[in-house]
């Protein structure tokens, strides 16, 4: 399949390596006043959060996976000068840095010149707090004197822990997405800094990239070697959707791109929050939704191109057993009857992380959507994810394979 240790050409595939971040000081800033602006929607339980992280870390690892930690990775590139520089350019200058001002600019610019790798990652990741710089400059500053003690002049960055939505691997390139949502925006510019800085991707090929259309890892599906489903709706853009498929097809990682509309809603932010595979030719899926969910097939006019050619609309299910060239894609209905499926969905129900085929990680507390996995002959390694899902995200979303075997 690929020719790197690194790459992934399937949901399924046995899984090898994979990126996680641990739940860190980030969540400890939230509060009622910043929570919906930063994409929660409640205060978590720091402690107990990371008590189940590390229980999903576990049973990966119990599975022989290898686990790799964004914020180790980070540290580790920070201690390349070149790496600093370029991260310190990135948070304090353009849009990111655009409301700071000079004085206060400078002063962060010097506190993370200062600071150490570690102490760099959690000012990157936890932010900086006005009062936090105010009480280090020498005079005071009109933006200091003006803002509230508790506004960030560096944004927190909660949504870290849903590492599949910043990169995705498509066989052996790495895709660095572009975040949609404002919150969110530099944590592919951190992202993008591992991949391009740090020694273990060195030789890695990389497209996309966080300056280009918006799309997000969550929305993309790699249904068997050369099918990328990709949805289009609150995160991803039709513009991004398109770019990406350019970009596939000119690579030759894929034959065909499967636009797939979702609401724009909360509920349905990415394709993988209504759709996850679960075995090469099986996908558990919201039903209320299944009947009327469609595909745009997309294809390059020859290969190699960048023309592409966009067919008619058909029923999800079809057009992707026709472009992985089966005759069934089979759907495992998340709960038996409506209310248990809404429910069960906005539980991250459908958001499950295939770890081999017909072995998934599945949060507990959706009960129904269990059943029916197992019913089905879906071995489910059930995790806890009370406190991990008040940011809507399940264990796809919490996780991006770096590295599976040939579904084959």
């Amino acid at each position: 399949m690929v020719n790197s240790p690194f790459g992934a050409d399937s949901e399924v595939g046995r899984l090898r390596s994979v990126l996680l971040h641990r739940p860190g000081p980030e969540l400890q800033r939230l509060t009622p006043r910043n929570n919906d602006r930063l994409l929660f929607d409640g205060i978590p339980w720091v402690a107990r959060a990371q008590e189940e992280h590390d229980a999903f870390a576990a049973a990966l690892r119990e599975r022989d996976v290898e686990v790799l930690y964004l914020t180790e990775l980070l540290t580790e590139t920070l201690a390349l000068p070149a790496a600093r520089a370029a991260v310190t350019d990135t948070t304090l200058t353009g849009t990111s840095g655009r409301d700071l001002g000079d004085p206060v600019r400078a002063y962060l610019r010097s506190m993370f010149e200062a600071a150490s790798p570690e102490e760099l990652t959690y000012l990157l990741t936890a932010g900086v707090r006005n009062d936090e710089a105010r009480a280090g400059l020498a005079s005071g500053t009109l933006v200091t004197s003006l803002l509230a003690d508790e506004t960030f002049l560096v944004a927190p960055l909660p949504n870290l822990l849903f590492t599949r939505d910043s990169s995705v691997w498509l066989r052996d390139r790495v895709a660095i997405t572009s975040l949609a949502m404002p919150a969110r925006r530099r944590e592919t510019q951190l992202t993008e800094l591992i991949y391009h800085f740090h020694p273990r991707f060195a030789g890695t090929g990389r497209i996309h990239g966080h300056h280009l259309e918006h799309v997000e890892g969550g929305d993309v599906l790699l249904l068997a070697p050369g099918v990328i489903a990709v949805g289009v709706g609150e995160r991803t853009t039709p513009a991004g959707a398109e770019r990406l498929a350019r970009q596939v097809f000119a690579a030759g990682l894929a034959t065909t791109v499967l636009a797939v509309p979702i609401a724009q809603e909360r509920a349905t932010m990415h394709l993988d929050t209504i759709c996850t595979m679960v075995d090469v030719d099986k996908v558990v899926m919201y039903p209320n939704i299944a009947d009327s969910l469609t595909a745009y097939a997309v294809t390059a006019r020859e290969p190699g191109s960048t023309v592409i050619d966009v067919a008619a609309p058909e029923p999800f299910l079809v057009a992707a057993a026709k472009a992985m060239q089966i005759d069934t894609l089979h759907r495992i209905d998340t709960g038996l009857d409506p209310v248990t499926a809404e429910r069960e969905q906005w539980d991250d129900g459908n958001n499950t992380l295939a770890l081999a085929p017909r072995l998934a990680v599945a949060y507990e507390r959706n009960e129904g959507t269990n059943a029916r996995l197992e019913e089905e002959g879906i071995e489910v390694v059930r995790i806890a994810g009370s406190e991990l899902g008040s940011g809507r995200g399940g264990p796809r979303c919490m996780s991006c394979p770096i590295s599976r075997d040939d579904p084959a």
